[in-house]
């Protein structure tokens, strides 16, 4: 998969990414490639986060064939 990252400088020289597929999921570093293992971290913790919410949501009474899963993230803050 691939996410699109937004990085900046802060006034203080450290860097900040967001994951802007993944609204809420950001993070820094001292150096750029620190925030960039950062995000990647980040970004796996909020699958995960996102997986464990939506599979809670699931009830199975038959095994499908072939299912898909939508996720609503829409009023779910992560950080």
């Amino acid at each position: 998969m691939k996410f699109s990252i937004l990085i900046e400088q802060d006034e203080d020289g450290r860097y900040v990414v967001e994951c802007t597929d993944l609204p809420g999921c950001m993070t820094e570093g001292d150096t750029l490639k620190e925030a960039i293992e950062n995000i990647n971290e980040a970004i796996v913790g909020c699958i995960k986060s996102r997986l464990k919410t939506a599979s809670g949501k699931i009830h199975i009474t038959s095994l499908p064939s072939r299912m898909s899963i939508d996720v609503d993230t829409s009023g779910i803050n992560y950080a």
